[in-house]
């Protein structure tokens, strides 16, 4: 949700060019700072950075972004097994070069994906790789007794460029490049494929293998902070985290991770879960979305509909239980003019029954420097939250 100035708003973010008046009500009567998520050193991936949210150091926890994935689509790592993510992915030609097109091929659909995966399984599997489909364009490659000292890059970071300079690199390389070469002669001559052209969309004509890891160990989150708690979210990398942290993965109908998600489904699903239990943590992925695309009339318009149709339910609902604290933030920066990631410090501001308003400002970037409260670890923002100390 987090941007750069943009000249066509008049040098304004996204977020202050949006129409928020529920987001701007918490930062107005509540406390407000920043937090920087991804620490020193680590890619600015929203698997580090939810990590860190959620309250857990990656220093001390990461083990790749792959593995997380993994427990959410049922996958069962066993130590020696090498996780990866596997996109499936539109190249171009730009001369004589290949370059990254899409990412997300066209962010094609759960059905037409199964069926590609399935059929890239039936052609590459092996006793020692296998493929498992997950939503959209976001799957899964298992590669027992692989290797994960590999130099992989998020194709969502390369888009319009080249992708020869950005191959696998390192021990197994070769293996890799190979499985994405032998996936491109299958996906090309797929009907699928030839069917998406046929109606101007993009062909899924490459897998991207990135994001390796082993199995991760998480403490849960209730051994943690002696709460209990729930997440909701319609990326199947954030449903693992909450998986290995022991949290309930509650699914909401409609949830899609894209402009077209259920807000006021998750809105819903998330107050009646804290009927039961103690804590939810809510994730909508369509302002990062858009902000990959570089469409930064899709950008506006999806923080205007979390703030209206998820972030003005929970404040209204939220009153029904008395004592209640809610947190909100992004969990990096997505900018237009990079369509890509960013570390760096993001806003926040939580708005409890006893909240005093320390700011009384909007909700936007502007807080990094004007709130009160400012955190260099980004898994020391849970800590404050949930026991109203740093531990």
């Amino acid at each position: 949700m987090a941007d750069y100035s943009i000249p066509e708003l008049n040098n304004k973010t996204p977020l202050q060019e949006a129409k928020t008046p529920n987001m701007d009500f918490i930062a107005k009567n509540g406390v407000t700072g920043s937090v920087n998520p991804i620490p020193d050193g680590y890619e600015p991936g929203s698997d580090v950075a939810n990590l860190s949210i959620l309250g857990y150091d990656p220093e001390k926890y990461y083990t790749g972004r792959a593995p997380l994935e993994a427990a959410s689509i049922g996958v069962d790592l066993f130590p020696e097994d090498i996780a990866f993510r596997c996109n499936l992915v539109t190249l171009g030609l730009k001369g004589l070069d290949f370059v990254m097109e899409d990412h997300s091929a066209g962010h094609i659909s759960t059905e037409d994906a199964s069926l590609l995966i399935s059929n890239i399984g039936k052609e590459l599997n092996t006793k020692d790789i296998i493929f498992h489909h997950g939503v959209s364009y976001r799957h899964l490659m298992v590669w027992k007794n692989g290797r994960d000292s590999l130099d992989l890059t998020p194709p969502h970071d390369i888009l319009g460029q080249k992708i020869v300079d950005f191959l696998p690199k390192g021990e197994g390389s070769k293996e890799l490049i190979r499985l994405m070469n032998d996936s491109q002669i299958i996906l090309n001559n797929h009907e699928i494929n030839k069917k998406r052209e046929e109606k101007g969309l993009n062909p899924a004509n490459s897998i991207w293998l990135w994001g390796q890891g082993k199995v991760p160990h998480l403490v849960s989150f209730e051994e943690k902070y002696h709460v209990s708690g729930a997440i909701i979210s319609a990326v199947d990398l954030i449903k693992g985290m909450g998986l290995y942290a022991g949290l309930k993965v509650i699914d909401v109908p409609g949830a899609t991770g894209y402009f077209d998600t259920n807000y006021e489904g998750k809105a819903q699903y998330a107050i009646e879960a804290l009927k039961e239990r103690d804590f939810v943590y809510l994730h909508v992925e369509a302002p990062d979305e858009a902000g990959h695309a570089g469409n930064v009339e899709m950008k506006v318009k999806a923080i205007e509909d979390f703030d209206s149709r998820v972030v003005g339910r929970i404040v209204k609902d939220m009153k029904q239980f008395g004592d209640y604290k809610i947190l909100l933030l992004p969990d990096h920066a997505t900018p237009i003019s990079l369509r890509t990631h960013t570390g760096g410090a993001v806003p926040f501001a939580i708005l409890s029954n006893s909240s005093v308003p320390d700011q009384g400002e909007e909700y936007n970037e502007r807080l990094i420097e004007k709130g009160s409260l400012k955190f260099a670890k980004g898994h020391q923002l849970m800590d404050y939250f949930i026991t109203e100390k740093l531990q």
